[in-house]
């Protein structure tokens, strides 16, 4: 099975182009639909905004032939509450690729214990890196953006990531800051990734940036049956090179 817990409305807008239905591709749930030389003997995609749903539900129309489940549910409770025994004879695919910050730590940790998906994850750099700004104490950031981050680190390590700068403020105290940049957020959830997966973590990623070469995700993966490890991990290297 393929599952797409995010699956928007199946279609990517192009962005600067007109409305006239013309400037748009095909997203993941359409992509994966149309696989055709081993196909997926089901598809389910996960969509939270009812709206949304019934853009995917077209998909179901278009292609009759294919198994298509459209479920209208929050993509963490439908992971966390259906990864069950049901489905313990099942193998498949798992891309999560969230708006913002919608994946929690909660989520990942029940994939873990599944061992029956491989799952790729669109890791939000940009947005994480926009709640924790360089120079403030972990204390004074906004208590939604706290409990969000705590959400997606599964704990509190990211305060670790602000230090006491050897540079004293104007009124000689001390400043609290972050080392600018993605790559101590990143080293923390990829270390915990490591922890939970063990074997079946690929350490490599790949990082996606805008135009301006700012990064913006990390295309991560992680193995879903333990006993597939290193073919899995080769297939994952050469998509990721292939991006």
């Amino acid at each position: 099975m393929y599952i797409d817990a995010f699956a928007g409305t199946g279609l990517i807008r192009l962005r600067g182009d007109d409305h006239d239905g013309h400037n748009f591709v095909k997203g993941s749930a359409e992509r994966a639909i149309r696989i055709d030389d081993k196909p997926f003997d089901k598809l389910i995609f996960v969509e939270k905004e009812s709206e949304r749903c019934e853009n995917l539900k077209s998909l179901r129309r278009e292609y009759p032939h294919r198994k298509i489940d459209v479920i209208n549910y929050d993509a963490n409770s439908f992971l966390q509450s259906n990864l069950r025994e049901d489905w313990q004879g099942w193998r498949g695919v798992l891309f999560l690729d969230p708006f913002a910050t919608e994946v929690e730590w909660s989520t990942i940790r029940t994939i873990s214990h599944f061992n029956a998906l491989d799952t790729w994850i669109l890791f939000p750099t940009s947005a994480i890196a926009r709640m924790l700004p360089n120079s403030r104490r972990p204390e004074d950031i906004a208590t939604k953006w706290t409990n969000r981050l705590t959400k997606v680190f599964g704990d509190e390590n990211w305060r670790k990531l602000y230090q006491e700068s050897p540079q004293a403020d104007l009124f000689g105290g001390s400043n609290v800051e972050r080392k600018p940049g993605v790559e101590g957020l990143l080293s923390i959830y990829k270390k915990k990734l490591s922890n939970l997966f063990g074997r079946r973590f690929l350490h490599e990623s790949r990082t996606l940036r805008n135009s301006k070469n700012s990064p913006l995700f990390e295309f991560i993966f992680c193995v879903g049956n333990p006993t597939g490890i290193d073919p899995a991990k080769r297939i994952a290297k050469h998509i990721m090179e292939h991006l």
